[in-house]
């Protein structure tokens, strides 16, 4: 079968490519890298040519409020126009929990834009919301860094490992589409100062994380729903612990 992977060069893209090259599918790892452009629509329609499935986990370069809402508004609309003629039989989007949620979240609001339009669309469709990985927990002490202390939301947290991440998106693709959405997170949940904590002193990373109820996430301040999913979503197998002496080996 042939699945296309827009954004196939990052993160979850190629662990994706990888996983599914294994079950002996033909896949297209479909990037502005590689002469594919959603937003220009370069290379689009040869990509999808014979198509069956098409993955979407493109990212977009500013995560500035409206060039991300752009961003995502645009290459989903082209992107679902393209398959339409290219006869695509199922869409998938990787998105994030708590989308509807955080409403002050520039990002979030140009991700439930992009899953707006998929829903929209005559495609069939699965969209997973993901936690965040645990990939990101750098980049979230960072955002929220002064000095050397790092104040974050005690509210509930449960990351992921992109190799989860990748292990669902692979099978999704082998599926029937669901025209609906799944939830995926990691196996520990805690307070984001707590994981956050927790990852700075496993790196040797001197910075003090401070807990508190107002600091925001970018923009939004949190509660224990906020980015934590409900009952029945699917929980990935690796812990911290072993995330972490992964990146260390």
């Amino acid at each position: 079968m042939k699945i296309v992977l827009i954004g196939g060069t990052g993160l979850i893209g190629s662990k994706t490519a990888a996983r599914l090259r294994d079950k002996g599918h033909d896949v297209i790892a479909a990037s502005p890298k590689t002469g594919v452009n959603t937003i220009t629509g370069e290379g689009l329609m040869e990509a999808l040519a014979g198509a069956e499935v098409v993955v979407d986990l493109a990212n977009a370069p500013s995560w500035e409020d409206k060039a991300v809402l752009e961003f995502f508004e645009t290459s989903g609309r082209n992107l679902l126009a393209a398959e339409a003629r290219a006869g695509v039989k199922h869409h998938i989007a990787l998105s994030i929990v708590g989308t509807e949620r955080l409403p002050k979240n520039g990002y979030f609001r140009a991700k439930l834009a992009q899953e707006k339009l998929i829903k929209a669309s005559p495609i069939p469709y699965t969209i997973v919301h993901s936690t965040q990985f645990f990939e990101f927990l750098k980049g979230i002490a960072d955002e929220a860094t002064i000095g050397t202390v790092t104040r974050l939301s005690p509210a509930a947290f449960q990351p992921i490992a992109s190799d989860d991440v990748a292990d669902v998106i692979a099978d999704v693709a082998l599926r029937q589409p669901l025209n609906g959405t799944i939830e995926i997170a990691g196996p520990e949940r805690s307070g984001m100062n707590e994981f956050v904590a927790r990852y700075l002193k496993a790196s040797n990373d001197r910075r003090t994380v401070e807990a508190d109820v107002h600091a925001r996430y970018f923009g939004s301040e949190l509660d224990d729903r906020s980015l934590v999913p409900g009952e029945g979503a699917t929980i990935g197998k690796i812990g911290f612990d072993d995330w972490f002496r992964q990146q260390s080996n």
